[in-house]
């Protein structure tokens, strides 16, 4: 559990359908993100968007649209892990973007697991 003060958020912009190499880009980083004990991260799957293309990829809209829609990566992590993650990240990402941000954990609370 991450303790209250600065930390960094990183949110990696990807497509959907980015294959790499057992399975999709974002399956992968995701994986990889747990594999290397990330606090928690969240996988995110916005209606729609568009990247440096400029082409519109929505859920609602015909079988093209619908092809090539965005997905979302987020994690906070200590400022040293995240750093230290970083370079392996920039390796897997083949399409895409990833952005970092100046946080502050606030509070981090977590519930025990059931039984």
């Amino acid at each position: 559990m991450l303790a209250p003060g600065l930390a960094k958020k990183i949110t990696i912009h990807l497509n959907e359908d980015t294959a790499a190499r057992h399975d999709f880009l974002y399956n992968e980083i995701f994986a990889f993100l747990r594999e290397r004990g990330v606090a928690g991260a969240t996988l995110i799957r916005p209606a729609a968007g568009f990247g440096s293309h400029h082409r519109t990829h929505s859920a609602e809209g015909g079988l093209a649209e619908r092809e090539h829609l965005p997905v979302r990566i987020e994690f906070i992590e200590t400022k040293e892990a995240a750093e230290a993650l970083l370079p392996a990240l920039c390796e897997l990402i083949t399409d895409g973007l990833i952005e970092s941000q100046d946080a502050v954990i606030i509070k981090s609370a977590a519930r025990d697991e059931p039984s």
